[in-house]
Parts: C-alpha cells; structure tokens; sequence
C-alpha cells in the first residue's frame, strides 16, 4: 500500500516537472519569435547620441 502511494507520488512529480520543461520551452520560444522578442533582442542606437538627461530638455 504504501509503495504504491509513493509510487504514484513519483510520476506525479515526474508528470508536472516534464509540463513544467514543456510549457517553459513554449513560452520561451513564443517570446523570442514574436516581434516584440525580436525587438528587445536587436540592438538599437537610441542612446548614443544622448551625454546626459539634460539632452531630453524641450529649450533645446
């Protein structure tokens, strides 16, 4: 009886941490792939011509 129960504790935990690996790996990808993944991921050259906060001042 008890092996049993400890048995089925097993593959349950077995069970949820290959859905944890699946679902982790399919967000993943789905995040990287979607366009807004692609974005953060390419480098932009936003900042480079900014030296300080002061360069965002609306007098300029």
């Amino acid at each position: 009886m008890a092996s049993q129960v400890f048995g089925m504790l097993v593959l349950w935990i077995v069970g949820l941490f290959i859905l944890y690996l699946v679902i982790f790996k399919a967000v993943k990808d789905g995040i990287n792939r979607s366009v807004l993944g692609q974005s953060l991921e390419k480098p932009s050259d936003q900042g480079v011509n900014k030296k300080s906060w002061l360069d965002d001042d609306l007098d300029n």
